[in-house]
């Protein structure tokens, strides 16, 4: 009797799932297989299949693109289109808290996770907008394009690998992990997120951004600004270093184009 009754049961569901089954488009499986399965979420999108909907949905890229080594271009000629050209980034950490620059005030003996730490301290260094070390970034990339440092415990972004999805950034308890734009003479960034005032930013750092304005002063294409005692660069930056020779603290750092190309080669 029960073998009947299940017997059935199946044969209801399997008419069921046959009446409201939705097809899917094979051009779907086509875009698939033109992307790189790392489902990290830098298109903006949950994973690879989500994007792969979108573009079958919008017949093309629609502005869209790849950044994780998908073949964009072949995508975008699926519908006789052409992939728009990205912008080259590069990831960078707001923070240079190294054992030196930040010695360790504390010892955190906890679970090795940055969100957790985060939540019940400010952090060896006492410094509340420093990077923690915990290596979450570590953790969330797919790649393998993060390291932490034995010697600064900050991580380590390797560029050869590294495709600039963004899985780290939103891995980072405290958004110290940014995409930045890389222009013909290379990439400049404040390697600091502390917003206090620079005698207090100081007390826990030496590479603390301390507000004086030299940056914005040096700079003569507007690109820099000071906002709660913290340098912030926009897109006006060519990259020209001055901002980053005026800096006292050296807190603003600057990569040099071919210093980037050399790093990608090796």
């Amino acid at each position: 009797m029960l073998a009947a009754i299940g017997v059935i049961a199946a044969l209801l569901l399997y008419f069921v799932s046959q009446k409201f089954k939705v097809e899917e488009d094979p051009m779907i499986d086509e875009v698939l297989e033109l992307l790189p399965g790392a489902n990290c979420g830098g298109c903006g999108f949950a994973g690879c299949k989500n994007f792969a909907e979108f573009v079958v949905k919008n017949k093309g890229l629609n502005g869209k693109i790849c950044t994780a080594g998908g073949k964009n271009n072949e995508i975008a000629q699926l519908f006789g289109g052409q992939a728009s050209q990205a912008v080259k980034t590069k990831m960078v950490l707001r923070c240079n808290g190294t054992c030196e620059n930040a010695p360790a005030k504390l010892h955190y003996d906890s679970i090795a996770s940055c969100a957790f730490a985060n939540s019940v301290s400010a952090g060896e260094s006492g410094c509340m907008y420093g990077c923690i070390g915990c290596g979450d970034c570590v953790k969330s990339c797919q790649f393998g394009g993060i390291t932490i440092d034995p010697n600064t415990h900050l991580p380590v972004f390797n560029t050869e690998i590294c495709v600039s999805c963004g899985s780290c950034a939103k891995a980072c308890p405290r958004g110290l992990i940014v995409a930045v734009p890389v222009t013909d003479n290379g990439v400049v960034w404040v390697a600091c997120a502390n917003k206090e005032k620079g005698v207090d930013a100081k007390k826990n750092c030496s590479a603390a951004c301390i507000g004086c304005m030299k940056c914005a002063k040096n700079c003569e294409q507007g690109a820099v600004t000071v906002t709660n005692n913290l340098a912030q660069i926009n897109d006006k930056c060519i990259a020209c270093g001055k901002c980053y020779e005026g800096c006292p603290t050296k807190a603003i750092h600057m990569e040099k184009e071919e210093i980037i190309a050399e790093k990608e080669k090796n």
